[in-house]
């Protein structure tokens, strides 16, 4: 089972985007479609305050009928803000994901942000590890030495 630390060496691009709540939405949404993306930590003189996703702009702004423009991230993040500590599993990881309908999870070290993995982050540690298991499972019933 991997831990945290370990999915997020793995992932491509290890950059953590995060925007200030007196960011406007406006703001936020166009990092996110930018680097396409789907969720940015909110960070105020370097503490993570918040996440704000784009299910966040969905059912808090849209639906709220606000202004993209005139809204601060500050009053559509979600907080406090639920995270894992580098050497949490991806079990762990995924099953706190799962209880609490979190699609995005900050990993925090020491009380520093050192990543953030996503529900797609999970998935593709769990499919590699299953496939490493059954190329294995597949060299013992052959009988070839791994």
């Amino acid at each position: 089972m991997k831990t945290a630390a370990e999915i997020l060496r793995s992932k491509p691009d290890q950059t953590v985007y995060t925007v200030e709540p007196t960011a406007s939405a406006y703001e936020a949404m166009r990092l996110m479609a930018d680097k396409n993306i789907g969720a940015l930590v909110v960070v105020e003189r370097d503490h993570v305050v918040g996440i704000v996703s784009e299910r966040d702009y969905a059912r808090k702004l849209v639906l709220m009928a606000r202004s993209l423009m005139d809204t601060l991230i500050g009053d559509i993040m979600s907080s406090p803000v639920m995270y894992v500590h580098p050497h949490h599993t991806s079990e762990e990881c995924m099953a706190l994901m799962t209880e609490n309908r979190l699609r995005h999870l900050p990993v925090m070290d020491g009380g520093q942000l050192i990543g953030l993995i996503s529900i797609g982050d999970l998935v593709k540690a769990t499919i590699s590890e299953q496939q490493f298991i059954i190329e294995q499972l597949e060299h013992y019933i052959s009988g070839q030495r791994a």
